[in-house]
C-alpha cells in the first residue's frame, strides 16, 4: 500500500518542485502547488516510519496531489532519521529548518494559514514544531504523543529508544527537549486523529496528550475514528482521510486567531 502511495503523483501528472533547506543530503522539501494562482494555504507534511531511515517522504506523497486538488499547497519534507544522522535533537533541528525555509520560497503561499500535517511519528515531530511563531494549527494522524510512555511499551521495536538514544531516566534533557507531552503547553491549535483499531501506534497516545493539553487550556480536539487503521489516515481514497481533508479549512483559518493571542501574549 505504501508503494501505491508512493507512485500516486506520477499517476496523475502531478509536478513538484524540490529545494533545499540545509546543506545535508537530507535537507530537502518538494513543494507541490494548486493549479490556480493563489496565494494558497500551506501544508507542510512530515512522514512517519519510526523516525528510520529506510522511510521517505514518499509516503506522504499522495496526500500532497489531493491537497493540491482541494486548494493546498504542500511542502513535503524530508529530515535526518535513525540510521543517516537524525536523532534528537538533529531531527527536530531539521523539521524547524524545514519550516523557517518555506518564509525564503518565491511562491503564491498564504504563510498565516500554515498548518503542520505529520503521521506516526511525523505526529510526534508536527506537535514538537507547535510552538514555532509560523505554525498556526498541527494535525496530528496517529501521532506518537508521549515518547516516556512509548518508550515504556516498546512501540515500533523499541523506536523511540533508538531516536531518543537512551531510556528517559538516561536521556532525560533529550525527553524534555523532544516529547510533545513534555512542551505543552504549545498555544498552538491542534487537532488529533487517531483509529480505535491503530495497531502500530495506540489510540491512548491521542487520549492521553488530548487531556494533558486541554488541562493546560489548549485548543486541542481529538477525532477517534471507529474501525480505523494506522495506515488510512495518510490514503486518500479512503473515508477517513476524507474526514480529515474536511476539517483542514477550518484548522487553516487559525492563523490570524493564533498570531492574535501570541500578541496578546507579550
Amino acid at each position: 500500500m505504501l508503494a501505491e502511495l508512493s507512485d500516486w503523483p506520477a499517476a496523475r501528472g502531478a509536478v513538484s518542485q524540490t529545494h533545499r533547506y540545509g546543506s545535508g543530503p537530507e535537507h530537502h522539501a518538494d513543494l507541490l502547488m494548486p493549479g490556480d494562482s493563489g496565494p494558497h494555504p500551506v501544508a507542510v507534511l512530515l512522514h512517519g516510519g519510526f523516525w528510520r531511515a529506510r522511510y521517505t517522504r514518499a509516503i506522504m506523497a499522495a496526500l500532497a496531489v489531493d491537497l493540491a486538488d482541494r486548494g493546498w499547497a504542500s511542502w513535503n519534507v524530508e529530515y535526518r532519521r535513525v540510521g543517516n544522522g537524525g536523532g534528537v535533537p538533529e531531527t527536530l533541528d531539521d523539521v524547524r529548518a524545514a519550516i523557517d525555509a518555506l518564509g525564503t520560497v518565491d511562491a503564491p503561499l498564504d504563510r498565516a494559514r500554515l498548518v503542520v500535517i505529520g503521521h506516526s511519528a511525523g505526529g510526534q515531530l508536527a506537535l514538537s514544531a507547535a510552538g514555532m511563531p509560523a505554525v498556526a494549527a498541527v494535525v496530528s494522524l496517529a501521532g506518537v504523543c508521549n515518547l516516556q510512555s512509548a518508550a515504556r511499551e516498546r512501540i515500533g521495536d523499541s523506536a523511540v529508544l533508538e531516536f531518543v538514544g537512551g531510556t528517559p531516566a538516561q536521556r532525560p534533557e533529550a525527553y524534555a527537549m523532544a516529547d510533545p507531552t513534555r512542551l505543552l503547553p504549545s498555544h498552538a491549535a491542534v487537532l488529533l486523529v487517531h483509529g480505535d483499531v491503530d495497531d502500530r501506534v495506540p489510540v491512548q497516545q491521542s487520549r492521553g496528550y488530548a487531556r494533558a493539553a486541554q488541562a493546560t487550556g489548549d485548543r486541542c480536539e481529538l477525532l477517534e475514528l471507529t474501525g480505523v487503521d494506522h495506515f488510512a489516515l495518510i490514503d486518500p481514497r479512503t473515508q477517513a482521510w476524507a474526514t480529515v481533508a474536511g476539517t483542514l479549512t477550518r484548522c487553516g483559518s487559525v492563523g490570524d486567531t493564533r498570531r492574535r493571542d501570541r500578541s496578546g501574549e507579550r
